[in-house]
């Protein structure tokens, strides 16, 4: 780990990278703890992939610096490469090789003997629920058994911190909630994970914070509860009956002004700044106007909220705010301030 924090497992300052006069990562701050989860979020296009494949050390940045895994990415790239794993966003098994020979050839090619291989072959199989088709060539799995094939094949050396380049694209929902069993027992083992993704219900499962990245800058990040905080308060969703729907507009009309109401369906958007707890005060607000209800839901923000808010900010954009999302370097009215 680093020098400064021993906590740290990526640590990122000021990264920089352009393509042929495009812009891909412009300033990037970062920080990743030991045994946690970061999504990174992003549309495409965004710099998440250039700045994975710049810690895996498969490119240079043009400036700033990098340390992973204790190591600085562009002095040490080999001792970073012994302690990292790379996902991609295509299963790099071997077709031709049973799901067997994928790990026994990877266990071997990293010098864990005859014997070495064959037993942590075994062990990932188990883990990965692959023992049934160990032997079957893989290029008859499934995707999710192919995914969970490419990333049994990461861990065969071990690593303590894992990149994974939305890994998930293309699954079906059942291998989807399989891969994400997968990935909370390595974090439970240790491992730190890097998550790219473009599913945003991916990162609020898995991710211990979250990093909102557009036009190569982060723009904000914190734990999926506190990006969704930004995105505003609860919203009582109630619907009403259409010969209903003035007297309820007036009845819950508040300090903030009236709410905000449908006619073509009868519903009404009630915000709850109270949380729902202030439910019981619409319902008592509603009856008191003797309105009856014919559905009432609420509405909590969700991260596609915060994300959508934040990548369609393009002030925050052009001054490059929201930085370094782990370390809480920030104004100390940023609702991110605290870790």
């Amino acid at each position: 780990m680093s020098a400064a924090d021993p906590d740290l497992a990526v640590e990122v300052t000021g990264l920089r990278k352009r393509f042929r006069g495009t812009t891909a990562l412009a300033g990037v701050d970062l920080e990743v703890r030991a045994g946690t989860v970061l999504g990174l979020l992003g549309p495409n296009g965004a710099g998440k992939t250039t700045l994975v494949r710049i810690l895996a050390t498969l490119l240079v940045p043009d400036g700033g610096r990098a340390v992973v895994a204790g190591h600085d990415v562009e002095r040490a790239p080999h001792a970073v490469r012994s302690s990292i794993a790379l996902a991609g966003q295509h299963a790099g098994v071997d077709g031709a090789l049973t799901g067997r020979e994928n790990l026994v050839m990877l266990g071997r090619l990293l010098h864990l003997g005859r014997r070495g291989a064959a037993a942590r072959a075994r062990d990932l199989l188990t883990r990965f629920d692959l023992v049934a088709a160990a032997d079957r060539p893989a290029a008859g799995y499934s995707g999710g058994m192919r995914r969970r094939l490419d990333l049994a094949c990461c861990l065969v050396a071990r690593p303590g911190v894992l990149f994974l380049d939305e890994p998930t694209t293309g699954l079906d929902p059942a291998s989807r909630a399989a891969l994400w069993d997968a990935v909370r027992g390595l974090v439970r083992d240790g491992v730190t994970v890097l998550l790219t993704t473009q599913y945003l219900e991916e990162a609020d499962q898995l991710a211990d914070r979250v990093a909102v990245v557009a036009a190569g800058r982060v723009l904000a990040g914190g734990t999926p509860a506190e990006l969704k905080a930004q995105a505003g308060t609860a919203r009582a969703e109630v619907v009403v009956g259409p010969q209903d729907l003035a007297t309820a507009v007036r009845a819950l009309t508040g300090p903030g002004g009236p709410p905000a109401a449908d006619t073509g369906t009868g519903a009404v958007s009630v915000p709850l700044p109270g949380g729902a707890a202030q439910v019981s005060e619409v319902v008592l607000a509603l009856s008191a106007a003797g309105v009856p209800l014919v559905d009432l839901s609420v509405r909590r923000p969700t991260l596609d909220d915060a994300f959508l808010r934040l990548v369609s900010r393009p002030r925050a954009l052009a001054d490059g705010r929201g930085r370094r999302p782990d370390t809480g370097e920030r104004s100390a009215d940023d609702p991110l301030h605290r870790r």
